[in-house]
């Protein structure tokens, strides 16, 4: 993967997949994402989407949710893909830049 012009990621495929976070948490939220989620969820209008690595993560996101009064509509729990990882790679090389 390249990042202006630099090599960020030359992992085969399958190695970045195993390496990323093994769930990806989907769901509508009728109201503001807690801020506890700024940098670590991907936003597009309701959906949100964030990574988690097992069911307690998942139960923990959810959690947060509740008590922050939202209500969440079409929970989806699906793979990381390599659009997920693509995606967590830029953002990590974003910080350390």
């Amino acid at each position: 993967m390249l990042k202006t012009g630099k090599v960020v990621a030359l992992e085969r495929t399958s190695e970045l997949l195993k390496a990323a976070s093994s769930n990806v948490l989907r769901f509508k939220l009728d109201g503001p994402l807690p801020p506890q989620f700024e940098g670590k969820a991907r936003v597009t209008g309701r959906i949100v989407q964030l990574p988690a690595h097992d069911a307690h993560e998942i139960e923990q996101h959810l959690a947060v949710i509740r008590e922050a009064g939202l209500r969440v509509e079409d929970v989806e729990i699906r793979k990381a893909d390599l659009e997920d990882v693509f995606l967590d790679v830029m953002k990590e090389r974003e910080a350390v830049a």
